[in-house]
């Protein structure tokens, strides 16, 4: 259940597309500036029809019986011919029933599970570090992360988030005061936040890939008051402190083993020496959080949306224990399960789900900086770990490494996370001797999830046929290019149907903190994610800009990405963000950039179609200049140089033809760049390097 999104192969579950009716525009919306589409279903008179007929058949057969018999055969013929109705006319329905009802039944069992232990949460309003000091009073000295050769045992974590919120309550942090963390994976820095969260404070996971302008951004959309960040990050902080209000703090935090008696042997020599701070400060007294309670804000947690820069998403404990529990219960994971996490802790995936499993249920939870296909599993052999987490790039970089005795070593009995490709689901769970993927798909702001809770290839979760109404989930009729919703006659959303591409939305419920929408600190960019007027007037919806396709049997797969985002190596990249970056440092020529596929990779990689009219671009400069203001992932693979642009009629630069031409030099007449890699420039890209792309022998 998750923030993280789902990548899978555009290729599966080949379906004939969406079929669109005819449409037309809405007068009422053309006046209010709108531009929904609206499609008339037909009445189906034939069924109609049919119903009717059936019914006067049943009538005039029970009459005749009971006129010539009695009122018992009667009732036996009623009988006989309901069944027999049922048969002829439901009998797809009784099929799928029949072929869903384990998986729909246990879904719901985990589900009034998930419900139970939200609503005790909600009954005594506890923070994050309310309920994670129940499991510290229950198992202070088992391990809570395991982390290269260190051990953090429950007792030890909270002790140090106790010195967290002792020294940044001597600062002047109160309840709502924003507290920004930018620290690499170890046991420290969901420490950190916990301490945070004590005082009531929220806490930004700043994503440590960001420098410049991104890290300017997300500094200040969340308003912070203090950062904190790792001695790695220094000069991306140094870079920007002129540029950041000079009322914000910046509190330095070097790792390296703590002096746990507080008993002030080290001295603080700065006023921004966190880790001095630390072990000069003994822990301070615990008490219940001065938060806003279970459904109050504890984190931000930053994701690209569809436009501009990242965005601060609202995560409350009741958002991470709905998203940890989901998978924790649905997934089958045990307090007793060991697990392997080398996912960045700043996304909600690692962040909140990982974490939740061992702040809610006390699993034990194996940290790693960074992603290492090669140790992978030599890890969880190294930790006893019993369940691992993934993204789909990663398990495909795990299977490129030669086969070792260690792959079938471990102990871990299933894996969960977002991604696996089908065309590798197969071969991954057969070399690993994987018992179970318990893949899920969610967005980080979103307000509903789903699991893959039976192993079933491929697909991200399933929406029940029998039971449809018991979770609120829906995917609607969509134009895939501008993503808006197409609308009945009455302006009402549509269902898509089996085997039809549509939106994936999760209805808001106000009253129902688990179905609220939190949305992000931004009050304009929360608005754009909500879809109103869906099935009746005044209801609304979070609409996640992402098409998905549910099968006959309810099981979903993703499609697509609508709006201004892709996802490239494990990050949603948003295009708005790219051309205002690239178009800054290249003197501001216009700039388009898109997402292409590459083969045999995961995700879209970044194009950028850049003007230059006069032929005086310096792609070498360009390259030099993108790299400090962009993530690596966010910079552009390819570049195409352009004389010029194709321009809407709002003045926005069309993008969906240069994407269906991708980096093909044989298509294109443009001059066309790939990215060298080593060399941090970009080269020429005729037919042989396109060719070498595509066999793998050029790495991007």
């Amino acid at each position: 259940m998750s923030s993280t999104e789902a990548i899978v192969d555009d290729n599966m579950n080949k379906t004939n597309g969406i079929h669109l009716k005819e449409v037309k525009l809405n007068g009422n919306d053309l006046e209010t500036g709108k531009n929904h589409l609206i499609s008339d279903e037909p009445t189906p008179w034939g069924r109609i029809i049919a119903t009717v007929l059936a019914l006067g058949v049943v009538v005039a057969a029970c009459t005749v019986t009971w006129v010539f018999q009695d009122w018992q055969t009667s009732l036996l013929v009623l009988a006989i011919l309901v069944v027999v109705y049922v048969i002829l006319f439901h009998w797809r329905w009784i099929y799928i029933a029949l072929r869903t009802a384990k998986r729909d039944f246990s879904a719901l069992f985990c589900y009034i599970k998930i419900l139970r232990l939200y609503k005790k949460f909600t009954k005594r309003n506890w923070v994050m570090p309310d309920i994670f000091h129940q499991l510290v009073k229950k198992h202070p000295n088992k391990a809570c992360f395991l982390f290269e050769d260190e051990t953090w045992t429950f007792q030890q974590v909270e002790e140090f988030s106790l010195r967290v919120s002792a020294v940044l309550k001597a600062e002047g942090v109160k309840s709502r005061d924003v507290v920004g963390v930018m620290m690499n994976n170890c046991p420290d820095m969901p420490s950190t936040w916990l301490g945070a969260a004590r005082l009531g404070a929220v806490s930004p996971l700043i994503n440590t890939n960001q420098t410049g302008t991104a890290l300017i951004h997300s500094i200040t959309i969340a308003n912070c008051n203090v950062v904190i960040y790792g001695s790695e990050f220094e000069s991306a902080i140094n870079d920007i402190a002129n540029d950041l209000d000079p009322s914000i703090k910046l509190l330095k935090y070097t790792r390296r083993p703590l002096n746990t008696s507080g008993d002030g042997v080290r001295v603080v020599e700065s006023n921004n020496d966190f880790t001095a701070m630390l072990e000069s400060t003994p822990p301070a007294p615990w008490t219940f959080s001065d938060g806003d309670g279970f459904n109050g804000k504890m984190l931000y947690i930053y994701t690209s949306g569809t436009t501009g820069l990242p965005k601060a998403a609202v995560i409350s404990s009741s958002r991470m224990t709905f998203m940890a529990s989901g998978i924790h219960y649905l997934g089958g994971l045990s307090s007793k399960d060991i697990i392997y996490c080398p996912m960045p802790l700043y996304h909600s995936a690692g962040g909140c789900i990982t974490m939740g499993q061992a702040m809610i249920f006390g699993c034990t939870i194996v940290l790693r900086t960074k992603f290492s296909a090669s140790a992978y599993f030599p890890d969880c052999i190294k930790y006893n770990a019993t369940a691992a987490h993934y993204i789909g790039e990663m398990c495909r970089y795990i299977l490129s490494t030669p086969p070792a005795p260690t792959d079938k070593q471990h102990k871990v009995r299933r894996v969960y996370g977002n991604g696996m490709r089908p065309a590798i689901w197969t071969e991954f769970v057969t070399r690993f001797n994987i018992k179970r993927v318990v893949e899920f798909y969610g967005a980080t702001e979103g307000n509903a999830n789903i699991v893959n809770i039976n192993n079933k290839t491929g697909a991200i979760g399933f929406v029940s046929r029998i039971i449809p109404a018991i979770y609120p989930i829906a995917i609607l009729k969509v134009d895939q290019e501008t993503g808006e919703p197409i609308r009945n006659s009455r302006g009402l959303c549509q269902l898509a149907k089996p085997n039809e591409p549509g939106v994936f939305i999760g209805k808001i419920q106000p009253n129902n903190p688990s179905r609220a929408f939190l949305g992000y600190a931004d009050k304009a960019a929360s608005d754009k994610k909500i879809v109103r007027d869906v099935f009746t007037r005044g209801d609304s919806a979070f609409i996640s800009g992402d098409i998905l396709v549910a099968d006959e049997l309810g099981y979903l797969y993703f499609r697509d990405r609508t709006g201004d985002t892709f996802r490239w190596r494990g990050e949603n990249v948003s295009t708005t963000e790219v051309e205002s970056a690239v178009s800054r440092v290249a003197d501001q020529r216009d700039a388009v950039v898109y997402g292409v596929e590459v083969p045999n990779i995961e995700g879209r990689a970044g194009m950028c179609g850049i003007v230059d009219t006069e032929g005086t671009l310096d792609l070498d400069q360009l390259a030099k200049r993108i790299a400090k203001d962009l993530p690596a992932y966010a910079r552009p693979v390819f570049m195409r140089v352009m004389t010029s642009v194709d321009m809407t009629g709002t003045f926005k630069m069309k993008k969906v033809d240069l994407q269906k031409e991708g980096f093909n030099p044989s298509v294109i007449k443009d001059k066309l760049y790939y990215l060298d890699l080593k060399l941090g420039k970009y080269l020429p890209l005729g037919p042989e390097e396109y060719e070498k792309i595509g066999k793998g022998q050029i790495r991007l």
